[in-house]
């Protein structure tokens, strides 16, 4: 078969980050009695869910390491590429940090496909670490039964601009930097039955980097940051309502959605993702009067791949965080999609 014949996305049973372990799951997994080393240096670990880890080296800046691959979203392997690649550097981006350094992950199926193919994907990570300003300097190969792709990646940040996701406060404004609906765009496409019109925005978007989030942490009033990935919009501000000790208010209809996806939903077109998801997080969640409640389980728990980053702000520093938005050309996504109030008996209450 022809390389421009074949289609990745037919090669794997999941998709993007709708390919992770269930929340349910991947919590038993990472029950333990075993402690972590006590050391004050590691200043992030995994027991916070938060996006990458995160050591300080001595000297007021620390070392974030972060690491994030999967299997095919779209069927052309240099877009691939681009995508796992942009949506790895982006826990450092959600760290408020500056990336500096990847290296590659690929599991191939040499008997199933071509290996000009896998060069294609490497060239795609190649374009976009090249755009991110850092060297794809390596990384480790093997035979798997279906096309696996993503980087390990290294990137530094000032301690003070560190953005975790569990440090929002009663009162900040919730802002979130990119439209949701990739998933089931995503889901159209391996259902062959994605329009044209709609594929080009859908890989725009999953390629896009999230720079912006090394400039917001700069800014002080920004409390806490995080990016929407594989848990969809629901799970991570849950992460971040919980985390903090608190609860969310989202406004259904301020929140963006691409071009094409209530179009899908409408005609239940979603991953398989979306439902785990929405089991995991049902009984956190409620739904006020006047919300479409069949299409907002649909695309609120909705698998994000490269996804924006979800940030609250405190009200004071909220003109500075337009200001950005302008300047960074997301005046899109001037608006926020909520706010975070005292903990109540769910996690997040949606509003029309």
């Amino acid at each position: 078969m022809d390389n421009e014949q074949i289609k990745l996305t037919e090669f794997a049973s999941g998709a993007g980050c709708g390919c992770k372990i269930p929340p349910k799951i991947l919590d038993e997994i990472l029950k333990s009695t075993i402690s972590l080393l006590d050391t004050k240096k590691l200043l992030v670990g995994n027991n916070t869910k938060d996006d990458a880890a995160v050591y300080d080296l001595g000297n007021g800046t620390a070392l974030i390491s972060t690491t994030d691959f999967f299997t095919p979203i779209v069927n052309d392997a240099t877009d691939f590429g681009k995508i796992a690649a942009a949506n790895s550097i982006s826990d450092v981006y959600a760290m408020g940090g500056k990336p500096i350094l990847a290296i590659a992950i690929l599991g191939w199926p040499v008997d199933k496909l071509p290996a000009e193919l896998a060069q294609k994907i490497i060239e795609g990570a190649k374009i976009i670490c090249s755009e991110a300003g850092i060297p794809l300097a390596g990384g480790h190969s093997i035979n798997s039964q279906e096309p696996i792709f993503g980087l390990a990646v290294n990137g530094i940040v000032p301690i003070k601009n560190l953005k975790k996701n569990n440090t929002a406060t009663v009162g900040d404004y919730l802002f979130l930097t990119k439209s949701i609906g990739t998933g089931v765009l995503a889901a159209a496409q391996k259902r062959n039955i994605l329009k044209e019109e709609h594929l080009a925005p859908l890989i725009e978007q999953m390629t896009c980097l999230n720079k912006i989030g090394e400039q917001l942490g700069n800014i002080d009033g920004v409390t806490a940051m995080t990016d929407i990935t594989g848990f969809g919009l629901l799970g991570h501000l849950i992460e971040m309502t919980e985390g903090s000790g608190l609860s969310a208010t989202v406004q259904y209809h301020k929140i963006q959605t691409m071009a094409g996806a209530k179009e899908y939903v409408a005609q239940r077109i979603f991953p398989d993702a979306t439902t785990r998801n929405w089991n995991a997080y049902s009984e956190k969640v409620k739904f006020e009067k006047g919300v479409n409640v069949m299409e907002a389980f649909t695309l609120l728990p909705d698998p994000q791949t490269n996804g924006g980053l979800l940030f609250s702000v405190k009200e004071d520093s909220t003109e500075d965080v337009l200001l950005l938005l302008n300047k960074s050309g997301l005046s899109k996504f001037l608006d926020p999609i909520g706010r975070m109030i005292a903990r109540s008996d769910k996690a997040i209450i949606v509003t029309a």
